[in-house]
């Protein structure tokens, strides 16, 4: 099949999108995180039955690689966490002050669905807060039209309150059922982007290269210095033209209601942010980011037929400009709500969902092999090293907790009665214990990171919490089983079947109480 437009491909969602060879490559790398996770785990299994020395070195092996991964991680988690206070310590006004920085547009857009009037205007009230004139920021308010008038009616109520004090403020209603799209964020942000270029930028005749999009969540809260931050990396950066630009999330909007598996849960997620910042070779968008707009325009904004448009749109970008793009990291961060249900049944259930869409990024796996085979303008190393972070990295995810804390203690209970007799089995859980309550150290790190980067603990709180706050850190083995492996191989799964996963939106509850983290 013959293509005019050499980058066709760029905005591919799935298998069923192509035809013909093309859909068979494609659906062969869907299937390929499955693949190798599921024979890894097989592997183990196997030898444990036939081999069950085997597998007992491999589990050894296992357990030292974790030791020094661990090491390895904290070095980067500590570096990160320095370099980040350092960054909010920081005037980044003052070191503007010989850059064009009034030349840079910032454009806001949060995308709206089933949320509370507060948590909107949190986030709308935390920029006009910022050390950052107002009037050199747009905000537009993406509502889905399937979330009813109620939705629509806080919109215009957030626009009536705080938009005359912004450079613009635009209330956008995106419609349900478009031809081509999802349910789900990158559906909306496009659309919201697209409006936003016609009612804002050609309107006002805003150049678009001078223009920074922030995609927010619903539930961003801004700390004081972001956007003098961000445009001073912006202004700095070795080529602005063909980078994004990551901050750190954390979850502090309601962090302190949030139950002891949602603060562990929160944290990890923050912890790993800030440990791929110190490898941006590794980074990619995740979540809240920013985008330069001529180039964001230029890929066709967020693709509108994925799951995990946040880092899609780098993949979408990298392939674009033929692999001449990259992530800078802020190492200085923005706030949003962690997982919070009613009840702890319903937490409990909500990370699993959310970890299961986080961990449905597998799916760029198959996107990355697809578009590297046919743009032949990304040099080849480039291509290598991608290709194998990525599937390393959703590999691991999956296959070294089960490993550690479950397939690999196998041998000690289907080995047999000869292994059983071997010095060896009886050695095995007290080599693999050694090495993994070294691997603790990672642990202490952690907690006592997370303990720094609390927020001032409300008056209702006693110092029992910050016990808790502490205690809560020996429940990491189990959860990385629970709510990191087992929802990245039910979504890796999904993938090997073809039973595509719809976008799932995380419910913001917030306590009464609950205070805004900036």
């Amino acid at each position: 099949m013959e293509h005019n437009d050499p980058y066709w491909y760029l905005h591919v969602g799935r298998a069923s999108d192509l035809t013909g060879r093309d859909r068979v490559y494609y659906r062969l790398f869907e299937m390929l995180p499955a693949i190798l996770s599921l024979s890894t785990l097989a592997l183990f299994a196997a030898l444990s039955f036939l081999r069950p020395v085997w597998a007992a070195y491999l589990t050894i092996a296992f357990s030292i690689y974790w030791l020094f991964k661990t090491i390895y991680l904290s070095v980067h988690l500590r570096h990160n966490y320095k370099r980040m206070r350092h960054n909010m310590g920081l005037d980044w006004n003052v070191r503007l002050k010989d850059l064009r920085y009034k030349d840079v547009v910032h454009l806001i857009i949060f995308p709206l669905y089933l949320e509370d009037y507060e948590v909107v205007a949190g986030s709308v009230r935390a920029l006009l807060r910022a050390a950052w004139n107002p009037k050199t920021i747009a905000v537009v308010v993406s509502v889905e039209a399937r979330a009813g008038e109620g939705q629509r009616a806080i919109a215009e109520r957030i626009l009536k309150e705080f938009g005359p004090q912004f450079l613009d403020f635009q209330v956008v209603v995106h419609p349900a059922n478009r031809v081509g799209e999802i349910i789900g964020k990158g559906s909306n942000i496009s659309y919201a982007a697209e409006e936003a270029r016609t009612r804002i930028l050609d309107a006002r005749g805003i150049p678009y290269e001078r223009v920074l999009v922030s995609a927010f969540d619903v539930d961003t809260v801004v700390y004081t210095q972001y956007f003098a931050c961000l445009t001073w990396h912006f202004l700095t950066a070795e080529n602005p033209a063909r980078s994004s630009f990551q901050p750190v999330p954390l979850y502090n909007n309601n962090i302190w209601q949030a139950p002891m598996l949602s603060r562990v849960m929160a944290y990890s997620s923050s912890f790993w942010q800030m440990i791929q910042q110190e490898r941006p070779e590794k980074l990619a968008t995740f979540s809240s980011h920013a985008v330069p707009f001529k180039q964001l325009h230029e890929a066709g904004y967020w693709q509108r037929n994925v799951v995990s448009e946040d880092s899609r749109i780098f993949w979408n970008l990298f392939v674009r400009y033929d692999g001449d793009y990259s992530v800078v990291p802020l190492a200085y961060p923005v706030s949003m709500d962690a997982n919070v249900a009613p009840t702890l049944l319903g937490t409990a259930r909500n990370i699993y969902r959310q970890h299961r869409r986080w961990t449905y990024g597998a799916e760029n796996i198959a996107y990355i092999l697809f578009a590297f085979m046919k743009n032949p303008r990304i040099p080849f190393y480039k291509k290598f090293r991608a290709a194998f972070v990525q599937i390393e990295g959703f590999w691991s995810l999956v296959t070294h907790p089960l490993i550690l804390f479950a397939v690999g203690w196998l041998p000690l209970l289907v080995g047999g009665r000869a292994f059983n007799a071997t010095v060896l089995s009886y050695n095995l859980p007290l080599v693999a214990k050694s090495f993994l309550a070294a691997a603790m150290f990672g642990l202490i790190l952690s907690a006592a990171l997370a303990m720094q980067l609390l927020p001032a603990r409300p008056r209702e709180y006693g110092r029992f919490r910050n016990f808790q706050l502490m205690l809560q850190w020996v429940l990491v083995p189990l959860m990385m089983v629970v709510f990191s492996s087992i929802p990245g191989l039910d979504a890796q799964i999904r993938l090997l079947f073809g039973r595509y996963l719809g976008f799932w939106v995380t419910p913001k509850t917030r306590q009464a109480s609950a205070k805004a983290a900036a």
